[in-house]
């Protein structure tokens, strides 16, 4: 399904790769320093912090000196337990230790993810826009992508028409980004619904990619896919990385939230360990501090970060209204992340999104992600995990560079 504002690149750009080439760009003769709204990594920014009950949990399980040695492929047994019993608390059902293989972060799951997925001639759905690690995941699996649009007028939600004309016997699984990352959406259990009922309909799995779930600060509350699957088949890949604030522990997990059993089958389950016997998992003793940080965690502290994304977030809105070249349809309701359109015809000398970030780079020393690396020509992701004065800074000088390229009104117009 192909429109005017997507693209199909993506699969040869990485966010990270984007990020140092716009960085790289800066001048330092502008003397002016630099603020980052381009990465999702909230410690880069002071007013975001993790919680004593983690650090001390790490310092405790590091100097212990029980945790020096392999762990486990599959993780520890007790870490294993520890993140079924946290995810059961949103779910129908309970899931087991059995359930849950511990992943070098998020990244790992979705290689994890694809690699067991991959067949001659399949084909996944993946979201557009989206985080573009999942075709560069699928190109090395040599899993044909299929895009399936998300629909901004309708806050993001997945446009499941098209999901019933991409599909077909070879599709293997769509992909859930949920709360939405670059998108800042947050789906309802009624939408959530649907695509569970469409993909159990047309025969294939979910994805639920969850890496910011609870991180929802508007009006809906976060639903975790795994409660409809009783429906269809779902796994659940998510981690500590920003929920805790801990991007840089690489703690994660590949969940098969599967009460009807689908991958209870033996000879899945020895796939699955054989592949984890290849990979190298995180460090175990991040691993062994994960039952403290996930029991003990105060209710405080995940509230405080939602009022500080929630508070951000509100600042970027109040200040696109000032800006008249970028425009926001849908307000943040979750994650660390929006997406903003770009209105070309009101600037000067600037030809496209990645135009726009390279020379607002050199210019302002503001660093914004083309909107074409997450697959939406001609529109930006702003991150919103920043503190305050940076988000205001961040848009004055942004402001400042669209009345310096804005077009000369035409005074007979």
């Amino acid at each position: 399904m192909e429109n005017g504002g997507a693209t199909t690149t993506t699969s040869t750009i990485t966010i990270k790769g984007i990020l140092s080439l716009l960085m790289e760009s800066i001048s330092e003769e502008e003397g002016k320093k630099v603020i980052s709204l381009g990465m999702g990594d909230p410690t880069l920014y002071s007013c975001f912090r993790t919680t004593q009950v983690s650090l001390q949990a790490v310092s405790d399980s590091l100097l212990s000196n029980k945790f020096h040695g392999y762990a486990p492929t599959v993780g520890l047994p007790q870490s294993r337990r520890a993140i079924a019993e946290y995810l059961s608390r949103d779910l129908p059902y309970k899931l087991s230790q059995d359930d849950v293989f511990i992943t070098s972060g998020c990244t790992q799951a979705i290689d994890v993810a694809l690699a067991m997925l991959a067949r001659p001639r399949a084909n996944i759905l993946l979201p557009r826009p989206g985080f573009p690690i999942y075709e560069l995941c699928a190109k090395f699996r040599h899993l044909e992508v299929r895009y399936v649009d998300l629909l901004p007028e309708n806050g993001w939600e997945i446009d499941l028409d098209a999901v019933e004309s991409l599909a077909d016997e070879n599709t293997v699984a769509l992909v859930v980004i949920n709360p939405g990352n670059p998108c800042g959406n947050v789906y309802s259990y009624h939408h959530l619904m649907k695509i569970a009922e469409t993909a159990k309909r047309l025969g294939f799995l979910v994805i639920a990619d969850e890496v910011y779930g609870h991180l929802a600060f508007g009006s809906k509350p976060f639903v975790p896919m795994g409660v409809f699957g009783s429906t269809v088949p779902v796994l659940t890949l998510g981690s500590l990385s920003k929920r805790w604030i801990v991007p840089g522990w690489r703690l994660g997990w590949f969940v098969t939230t599967d009460p009807s059993g689908s991958f209870k089958d033996p000879k899945i389950i020895e796939r699955f360990k054989k592949y984890f016997d290849i990979l190298g998992g995180p460090a175990t003793f991040i691993q062994a501090a994960v039952p403290t940080i996930l029991e003990q965690t105060d209710e405080t502290f995940f509230k405080k970060t939602l009022n500080s994304l929630k508070n951000s977030s509100d600042i970027c809105c109040d200040w696109i209204k000032e800006i008249p070249c970028i425009d926001s349809s849908h307000r943040p309701e979750g994650s660390m992340a929006m997406m903003v359109k770009l209105n070309l015809s009101l600037l000067e000398d600037v030809s496209d999104d990645i135009d726009f970030c390279f020379k607002l780079a050199r210019e302002e020393s503001v660093i914004l992600l083309p909107g074409t690396a997450v697959g939406l020509k001609n529109w930006l992701r702003i991150t919103f995990a920043a503190d305050a004065t940076s988000i205001e800074e961040a848009f004055k000088r942004i402001k400042c560079f669209y009345l310096r390229h804005a077009k000369a009104q035409d005074p007979t117009s």
